[in-house]
């Protein structure tokens, strides 16, 4: 009961409540529109009472199809930007610190790639994830 679409590896999701509460609303909408129409086309009802069904069915209609429009629309602004993940290595013998992309299989403590200085083994020191904060408004 949930819409995903992937963009760059994250999931966007409308709430299922909301799903559920557009769905039945519908479901009521269509009936209505048919209980209108039946009751007009059978003479069980006059022409006002069949009207008013049929309007207040596609009124349901229609609102339901602009709320579901609307949050499809409000998941899309509340992505979420990934901040990278970076692996420290550090060399042993001349302590040169090279900073890279996190690759799968990074441990902190696992000997890492040759130094570009010395050409001696570096071990992974530290991997973290690099934070940008938000640039703040200056009040003048």
């Amino acid at each position: 009961m949930t819409t995903k679409s992937s963009s760059n590896g994250s999931q966007n999701k409308i709430s299922t409540f909301v799903l559920a509460a557009v769905y039945l609303v519908i479901i009521l909408a269509v009936a209505s529109i048919i209980w209108g129409a039946s009751s007009y086309y059978q003479k069980t009802a006059t022409l006002e009472t069949a009207a008013t069904l049929m309007a207040i069915g596609f009124i349901a209609m229609a609102l339901a199809g602009y709320i579901l429009f609307q949050s499809r629309k409000r998941v899309a602004k509340l992505k979420i930007e990934q901040q990278p993940i970076l692996t420290q290595i550090e060399c042993k013998s001349c302590n040169d610190k090279v900073t890279r992309e996190f690759k799968r299989g990074d441990y902190v403590f696992k000997d890492g790639e040759k130094c570009p200085k010395c050409s001696s083994l570096g071990m992974i020191t530290a991997i973290y994830r690099e934070v940008k904060e938000k640039e703040k408004p200056v009040n003048v």
